[in-house]
Protein backbone atom coordinates (compact mmCIF):
# COMPACT_ATOMS: atom_id res chain seq x y z
CA UNK A 1 0.00 0.00 0.00
CA UNK A 2 1.42 3.33 -1.07
CA UNK A 3 1.85 6.44 1.23
CA UNK A 4 -0.73 8.86 -0.05
CA UNK A 5 -3.29 5.61 -0.24
CA UNK A 6 -2.73 5.59 3.72
CA UNK A 7 -3.25 9.20 4.13
CA UNK A 8 -5.94 8.91 1.86
CA UNK A 9 -7.78 6.62 4.04
CA UNK A 10 -7.14 8.34 6.88
CA UNK A 11 -8.91 12.03 5.52
CA UNK A 12 -11.77 9.24 5.09
CA UNK A 13 -12.12 8.03 8.31
CA UNK A 14 -12.01 11.91 9.56
CA UNK A 15 -14.84 13.19 7.20
CA UNK A 16 -17.41 10.10 8.09
CA UNK A 17 -16.66 10.99 11.57
CA UNK A 18 -17.18 14.48 11.06
CA UNK A 19 -20.42 14.22 9.01
CA UNK A 20 -21.89 11.52 12.15
CA UNK A 21 -20.39 13.34 15.16
CA UNK A 22 -22.62 16.14 14.04
CA UNK A 23 -25.23 13.83 14.26
CA UNK A 24 -24.36 12.21 16.94
CA UNK A 25 -24.55 15.31 19.20
CA UNK A 26 -27.74 16.71 18.19
CA UNK A 27 -29.69 13.48 18.33
CA UNK A 28 -27.89 12.54 21.59
CA UNK A 29 -28.94 15.84 23.13
CA UNK A 30 -32.72 15.67 21.90
CA UNK A 31 -32.78 12.14 23.96
CA UNK A 32 -31.22 14.18 26.70
CA UNK A 33 -34.53 16.88 26.43
CA UNK A 34 -36.85 14.48 25.74
CA UNK A 35 -36.19 11.90 28.62
CA UNK A 36 -35.16 14.40 31.11
CA UNK A 37 -31.90 12.77 31.49
CA UNK A 38 -29.71 15.17 31.66
CA UNK A 39 -27.12 16.57 29.11
CA UNK A 40 -24.08 15.12 31.37
CA UNK A 41 -25.16 11.76 31.93
CA UNK A 42 -26.03 11.53 28.22
CA UNK A 43 -22.52 12.64 27.22
CA UNK A 44 -20.85 10.52 29.85
CA UNK A 45 -22.56 7.21 29.27
CA UNK A 46 -24.47 7.34 25.67
CA UNK A 47 -21.80 9.24 23.63
CA UNK A 48 -18.67 8.73 25.92
CA UNK A 49 -19.01 4.67 24.61
CA UNK A 50 -18.79 5.67 21.16
CA UNK A 51 -16.57 7.57 20.74
CA UNK A 52 -14.25 5.12 23.25
CA UNK A 53 -14.83 2.46 21.07
CA UNK A 54 -11.56 2.52 18.92
CA UNK A 55 -9.41 2.64 22.20
CA UNK A 56 -11.15 -0.67 23.65
CA UNK A 57 -10.94 -2.59 19.70
CA UNK A 58 -7.45 -1.28 19.36
CA UNK A 59 -6.43 -2.22 22.72
CA UNK A 60 -8.06 -5.80 21.89
CA UNK A 61 -6.23 -5.81 19.10
CA UNK A 62 -2.83 -5.04 20.33
CA UNK A 63 -2.41 -7.77 23.23
CA UNK A 64 -4.26 -10.29 20.75
CA UNK A 65 -3.12 -10.07 17.17
CA UNK A 66 0.21 -8.21 17.90
CA UNK A 67 1.20 -9.23 21.97
CA UNK A 68 2.44 -5.48 22.36
CA UNK A 69 1.27 -4.19 25.92
CA UNK A 70 2.62 -1.61 25.85
CA UNK A 71 0.59 0.16 22.76
CA UNK A 72 -2.45 -0.81 24.56
CA UNK A 73 -1.29 1.25 27.63
CA UNK A 74 0.07 3.68 26.02
CA UNK A 75 -2.97 4.04 23.93
CA UNK A 76 -5.47 3.90 26.81
CA UNK A 77 -3.63 6.25 29.29
CA UNK A 78 -1.89 8.85 26.50
CA UNK A 79 -6.16 9.19 24.97
CA UNK A 80 -6.79 10.33 28.86
CA UNK A 81 -3.93 12.80 28.26
CA UNK A 82 -5.26 13.97 24.83
CA UNK A 83 -9.35 14.80 25.82
CA UNK A 84 -8.24 16.70 28.87
CA UNK A 85 -6.18 18.84 26.49
CA UNK A 86 -9.21 19.13 24.29
CA UNK A 87 -11.40 20.76 27.49
CA UNK A 88 -8.92 23.07 27.53
CA UNK A 89 -9.56 24.09 23.39
CA UNK A 90 -13.28 23.60 24.27
CA UNK A 91 -12.35 26.50 27.01
CA UNK A 92 -10.62 28.60 24.38
CA UNK A 93 -13.25 28.42 21.94
CA UNK A 94 -16.03 28.59 24.31
CA UNK A 95 -16.86 33.03 23.54
CA UNK A 96 -19.57 33.65 26.32
CA UNK A 97 -17.04 33.08 29.75
CA UNK A 98 -15.09 29.90 31.23
CA UNK A 99 -16.39 26.54 30.37
CA UNK A 100 -15.84 25.68 33.98
CA UNK A 101 -18.05 28.19 35.23
CA UNK A 102 -21.28 27.39 33.02
CA UNK A 103 -20.53 23.27 33.40
CA UNK A 104 -22.94 21.80 35.70
CA UNK A 105 -21.05 20.25 39.17
CA UNK A 106 -22.28 16.77 38.56
CA UNK A 107 -18.87 16.21 36.24
CA UNK A 108 -16.75 16.60 39.57
CA UNK A 109 -18.38 13.46 40.69
CA UNK A 110 -16.73 11.77 36.90
CA UNK A 111 -13.49 13.14 37.46
CA UNK A 112 -13.67 11.91 41.06
CA UNK A 113 -13.82 8.67 40.23
CA UNK A 114 -11.49 9.18 37.79
CA UNK A 115 -8.44 10.00 40.00
CA UNK A 116 -9.86 6.94 41.95
CA UNK A 117 -9.39 4.40 39.08
CA UNK A 118 -6.39 5.81 38.24
CA UNK A 119 -4.69 5.73 41.26
CA UNK A 120 -4.82 1.71 41.03
CA UNK A 121 -3.84 1.66 37.60
CA UNK A 122 -1.03 3.94 39.09
CA UNK A 123 0.17 1.44 41.76
CA UNK A 124 -0.64 -1.46 39.45
CA UNK A 125 2.12 0.02 36.88
CA UNK A 126 4.41 0.57 39.73
CA UNK A 127 4.39 -2.27 41.59
CA UNK A 128 4.36 -5.07 39.32
CA UNK A 129 5.36 -7.79 40.79
CA UNK A 130 2.45 -7.28 42.77
CA UNK A 131 -0.20 -7.28 40.11
CA UNK A 132 1.18 -10.40 38.82
CA UNK A 133 0.82 -11.97 42.35
CA UNK A 134 -2.74 -11.17 43.48
CA UNK A 135 -4.63 -12.64 39.94
CA UNK A 136 -7.64 -14.83 39.27
CA UNK A 137 -6.44 -16.96 37.07
CA UNK A 138 -4.30 -15.06 34.48
CA UNK A 139 -6.46 -11.75 35.63
CA UNK A 140 -5.14 -9.29 37.54
CA UNK A 141 -7.09 -7.71 41.11
CA UNK A 142 -7.55 -4.55 39.50
CA UNK A 143 -9.69 -5.39 36.79
CA UNK A 144 -12.74 -6.19 38.67
CA UNK A 145 -11.95 -3.23 40.73
CA UNK A 146 -11.93 -0.93 37.57
CA UNK A 147 -15.29 -2.45 36.27
CA UNK A 148 -17.38 -1.78 39.99
CA UNK A 149 -15.58 1.48 40.01
CA UNK A 150 -17.22 2.58 36.25
CA UNK A 151 -20.31 1.22 37.39
CA UNK A 152 -20.88 3.35 40.35
CA UNK A 153 -19.50 5.93 38.90
CA UNK A 154 -22.15 6.27 35.76
CA UNK A 155 -25.10 5.08 38.79
CA UNK A 156 -23.68 8.01 40.94
CA UNK A 157 -23.72 10.90 38.10
CA UNK A 158 -27.31 9.44 37.07
CA UNK A 159 -28.40 9.73 40.21
CA UNK A 160 -27.39 13.44 40.36
CA UNK A 161 -28.52 14.06 37.31
CA UNK A 162 -32.24 12.96 37.90
CA UNK A 163 -32.05 14.39 41.28
CA UNK A 164 -31.10 17.99 40.56
CA UNK A 165 -31.53 18.52 36.80
CA UNK A 166 -35.34 16.97 36.88
CA UNK A 167 -36.90 20.48 37.88
CA UNK A 168 -35.05 22.39 35.76
CA UNK A 169 -35.55 20.03 32.65
CA UNK A 170 -39.34 20.11 33.34
CA UNK A 171 -39.40 23.72 33.27
CA UNK A 172 -37.83 24.49 29.85
CA UNK A 173 -39.86 24.03 26.64
CA UNK A 174 -39.44 21.17 24.53
CA UNK A 175 -36.09 22.06 22.33
CA UNK A 176 -37.07 19.83 19.52
CA UNK A 177 -40.53 19.77 18.94
CA UNK A 178 -40.24 18.34 15.47
CA UNK A 179 -38.36 15.15 16.99
CA UNK A 180 -39.97 12.23 18.47
CA UNK A 181 -38.03 10.17 21.21
CA UNK A 182 -37.97 7.21 18.79
CA UNK A 183 -37.13 8.96 15.80
CA UNK A 184 -34.00 10.67 18.14
CA UNK A 185 -33.13 7.01 19.21
CA UNK A 186 -32.89 5.59 15.70
CA UNK A 187 -30.93 8.70 13.84
CA UNK A 188 -28.65 8.73 17.07
CA UNK A 189 -28.17 4.79 16.60
CA UNK A 190 -27.58 5.51 12.48
CA UNK A 191 -25.31 7.97 13.47
CA UNK A 192 -23.04 6.08 16.10
CA UNK A 193 -23.02 3.42 13.93
CA UNK A 194 -21.08 5.27 11.14
CA UNK A 195 -18.72 6.93 13.81
CA UNK A 196 -17.95 3.74 15.41
CA UNK A 197 -17.32 1.90 11.99
CA UNK A 198 -14.67 4.73 11.14
CA UNK A 199 -13.37 4.85 13.86
CA UNK A 200 -12.57 1.21 14.38
CA UNK A 201 -10.88 1.53 10.69
CA UNK A 202 -8.95 5.10 11.86
CA UNK A 203 -6.55 2.84 14.55
CA UNK A 204 -5.41 0.40 11.26
CA UNK A 205 -4.76 3.34 9.24
CA UNK A 206 -2.84 5.44 12.17
CA UNK A 207 -0.76 2.36 12.38
CA UNK A 208 -0.35 1.71 8.57
CA UNK A 209 0.88 5.13 9.00
CA UNK A 210 2.95 5.72 11.83
CA UNK A 211 4.74 2.16 10.71
CA UNK A 212 5.58 4.41 7.09
CA UNK A 213 7.02 6.74 9.44
CA UNK A 214 9.41 4.77 11.15
CA UNK A 215 8.24 5.84 14.54
CA UNK A 216 9.30 3.93 18.27
CA UNK A 217 6.42 1.70 19.81
CA UNK A 218 6.84 3.59 22.73
CA UNK A 219 5.75 7.03 21.06
CA UNK A 220 3.17 5.45 18.33
CA UNK A 221 1.28 4.06 21.47
CA UNK A 222 1.26 6.92 23.62
CA UNK A 223 1.15 9.59 21.41
CA UNK A 224 0.21 9.10 17.66
CA UNK A 225 -2.28 5.89 17.98
CA UNK A 226 -3.56 7.88 20.83
CA UNK A 227 -4.46 10.99 18.84
CA UNK A 228 -6.03 8.99 15.88
CA UNK A 229 -8.59 6.90 18.26
CA UNK A 230 -9.24 9.98 20.08
CA UNK A 231 -10.50 11.84 16.86
CA UNK A 232 -14.11 11.15 17.67
CA UNK A 233 -14.13 12.44 21.03
CA UNK A 234 -12.63 15.80 19.36
CA UNK A 235 -15.26 15.95 16.53
CA UNK A 236 -18.23 15.07 18.88
CA UNK A 237 -17.12 17.74 21.43
CA UNK A 238 -16.68 20.72 18.89
CA UNK A 239 -19.90 19.74 17.66
CA UNK A 240 -21.37 19.76 20.92
CA UNK A 241 -19.97 23.18 21.48
CA UNK A 242 -21.87 24.60 18.27
CA UNK A 243 -25.25 23.61 19.47
CA UNK A 244 -24.19 24.89 23.36
CA UNK A 245 -24.46 21.72 24.91
CA UNK A 246 -21.33 22.31 27.05
CA UNK A 247 -22.28 20.11 29.52
CA UNK A 248 -22.71 17.06 26.76
CA UNK A 249 -18.96 18.09 25.49
CA UNK A 250 -17.54 18.19 28.78
CA UNK A 251 -19.64 14.72 29.66
CA UNK A 252 -18.17 13.10 26.61
CA UNK A 253 -14.61 14.13 27.24
CA UNK A 254 -14.76 13.01 31.54
CA UNK A 255 -17.20 9.45 30.35
CA UNK A 256 -14.47 8.52 27.95
CA UNK A 257 -11.34 9.10 30.01
CA UNK A 258 -13.65 6.78 32.22
CA UNK A 259 -14.21 3.98 29.77
CA UNK A 260 -10.77 4.36 28.65
CA UNK A 261 -9.97 3.02 31.93
CA UNK A 262 -12.87 0.11 31.57
CA UNK A 263 -11.11 -0.68 28.71
CA UNK A 264 -7.52 -1.68 30.65
CA UNK A 265 -9.68 -3.88 32.73
CA UNK A 266 -10.59 -5.66 29.21
CA UNK A 267 -7.28 -5.82 28.12
CA UNK A 268 -6.45 -7.68 30.85
CA UNK A 269 -8.88 -10.44 30.19
CA UNK A 270 -7.78 -10.55 26.66
CA UNK A 271 -3.98 -10.92 27.69
CA UNK A 272 -3.41 -14.32 28.72
CA UNK A 273 0.34 -14.28 29.33
CA UNK A 274 -0.68 -12.35 32.70
CA UNK A 275 -1.26 -9.63 34.35
CA UNK A 276 -1.24 -6.38 31.62
CA UNK A 277 0.09 -3.39 34.26
CA UNK A 278 3.13 -6.28 34.78
CA UNK A 279 4.19 -6.93 31.37
CA UNK A 280 3.56 -3.22 30.55
CA UNK A 281 6.91 -0.77 31.11
CA UNK A 282 6.76 1.13 34.58
CA UNK A 283 7.26 4.25 32.42
CA UNK A 284 3.28 4.59 31.79
CA UNK A 285 2.97 5.79 35.42
CA UNK A 286 4.37 8.93 34.31
CA UNK A 287 1.41 9.41 32.07
CA UNK A 288 -0.84 8.18 34.36
CA UNK A 289 0.52 11.03 36.86
CA UNK A 290 0.10 13.26 34.08
CA UNK A 291 -3.51 12.60 33.60
CA UNK A 292 -3.81 12.90 37.38
CA UNK A 293 -2.71 16.22 37.84
CA UNK A 294 -5.02 17.06 35.17
CA UNK A 295 -8.07 15.48 36.49
CA UNK A 296 -7.32 17.44 39.62
CA UNK A 297 -6.95 20.45 37.66
CA UNK A 298 -10.70 19.89 36.32
CA UNK A 299 -11.97 19.22 39.69
CA UNK A 300 -10.39 22.70 41.28
CA UNK A 301 -11.70 24.37 38.22
CA UNK A 302 -14.95 23.29 38.43
CA UNK A 303 -15.57 23.59 42.58
CA UNK A 304 -13.90 27.45 42.19
CA UNK A 305 -15.31 28.83 38.93
CA UNK A 306 -12.41 30.79 38.32
CA UNK A 307 -14.22 33.51 36.39
CA UNK A 308 -10.56 35.34 35.06
CA UNK A 309 -9.25 34.34 31.62
CA UNK A 310 -5.83 34.80 30.29
CA UNK A 311 -5.85 37.54 27.52
CA UNK A 312 -9.47 37.46 28.03
CA UNK A 313 -9.53 33.87 25.40
CA UNK A 314 -8.38 31.15 28.11
CA UNK A 315 -8.66 30.22 31.51
CA UNK A 316 -5.80 29.80 33.78
CA UNK A 317 -6.88 25.87 34.49
CA UNK A 318 -7.01 25.28 30.68
CA UNK A 319 -3.52 26.60 30.59
CA UNK A 320 -2.04 24.48 32.79
CA UNK A 321 -3.89 21.42 31.67
CA UNK A 322 -1.71 22.27 28.08
CA UNK A 323 1.22 22.46 30.42
CA UNK A 324 1.04 18.90 31.83
CA UNK A 325 0.05 18.14 28.31
CA UNK A 326 2.95 18.94 26.80
CA UNK A 327 5.46 17.79 29.56
CA UNK A 328 4.30 14.50 29.18
CA UNK A 329 4.21 14.44 25.40
CA UNK A 330 8.06 15.92 26.13
CA UNK A 331 8.69 12.65 28.78
CA UNK A 332 6.99 9.99 26.45
CA UNK A 333 9.15 11.50 23.06
CA UNK A 334 12.20 11.48 24.75
CA UNK A 335 12.28 8.05 27.04
CA UNK A 336 8.77 6.23 25.08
Amino acid sequence: MSEWTVWVQFAVCIALIGASGVQLTRYGDAIADKTGIGRSWIGLVLIATVTSLPELFSGISAVTIANVPDIAVGNVLGACVLNLSILALLDLLHRRGSIYCVASRSHILAAGFGVVLLSLIGFGLLNGDVASGWTLGHIAFYSPLLLVGYAVAIQAVYRYETTHVAEFTEAEPDRYPDITLHTAVLRYAIAAAVVVGAALWLPFVGEDIALQMGWSQGFVGTLFVAFVTTVPELVVTLSALRIGAVDMAMGNLLGSNLFNLLVLAVDDVFFLPGSLLAAASPAHATTAFAVLMMTGVVIAALFYRPPARLFGIIGWPSVVLLGVAALNGHVVFLHG
